[in-house]
């Protein structure tokens, strides 16, 4: 007989195991299934181009947000690491999948940046005092220990189930400088991910391919942040420099105090 729970840790993890079966999770034990989509390089995923994200690019441009210390989230390929170490950040980038972050530091190395280190595993475990793999490029890839002036996600909020947004909360809360923002990329409910109501995910016990999210639902979770721009991504041309897909949402918010 199990009597197991004392902690609101226990609980989200209890929640992360009905989600066993599927794939498209963000815990430590989906990077087998990330492996895997990351193997193979040349398959039509829009988001494999080495190109940044157009909504980071731009406030970058604009000097909205400001060169200091970032975090990628989900780094996948590196594509917007290694614009940030060019734009002069110091950038922390994580990925569960040890595929994506071999692939990352290859793009960063051709790209001759410097100032990333690379770190495989999961951000949540990590920014609680876990190690790294020792694979980032320059300083050791320990830790993830802020501040950091820049959290960038590009991907990885809308794989996680809906209990993990405490989690993913709590990250912020913990390494989120003040005065830093959150560049958040995820799908747009009505045009990429799953509209059923948080209960049914459970349910189901599966994410179907990760979440769509309203405007309202975005300002809502985000609450404790102060919003600076929330709009739909552009679609960016094939010969652009930038990656854009109309199907996501683009927002930048900022912790004050």
């Amino acid at each position: 007989m199990e009597r197991d729970i004392r902690s609101v840790e226990d609980v989200l993890r209890l929640l992360d195991g009905l989600f066993a079966a599927d794939a498209d999770r963000w815990t430590a034990g989906a990077a087998g299934w990330w492996d895997g989509f990351y193997g193979d390089r040349e398959r039509g995923v829009p988001f494999f181009v080495d190109k940044p994200d157009e909504n980071l690019v731009s406030c970058l441009d604009r000097e909205v947000v400001r060169p200091g210390r970032a975090l990628d989230l989900g780094c996948g390929p590196g594509r917007n690491a290694v614009l940030l170490a060019r734009r002069g950040f110091e950038v922390d980038a994580v990925d569960l999948s040890p595929a994506a972050v071999r692939w990352a530091r290859e793009r960063a190395r051709a790209a001759g940046v410097e100032g990333i280190r690379f770190h495989e595993g999961d951000a949540f475990a990590l920014s609680e005092g876990g190690d790294g793999d020792g694979m980032g490029m320059g300083a050791g890839a320990g830790a993830l220990s802020g501040p950091y002036d820049l959290v960038c996600d590009s991907g990885c909020f809308h794989h996680l189930p809906p209990h993990r947004r405490i989690s993913y909360l709590a990250l912020l809360d913990r390494v989120l400088a003040p005065g830093g923002h959150l560049a958040l990329t995820c799908f747009a409910a009505g045009a990429m991910g799953s509209e059923l109501p948080d209960a049914d995910f459970y349910r189901d016990a599966r994410l179907h391919g990760g979440l769509g999210y309203t405007p309202e639902s975005l300002r809502w979770i985000f609450s404790g942040l102060t919003e600076v721009e929330l709009r739909r991504m552009r679609d960016e041309p094939k010969d652009s420099p930038h990656f854009g897909e109309p199907f996501l949402w683009t927002a930048l918010f900022r912790r004050d105090g």
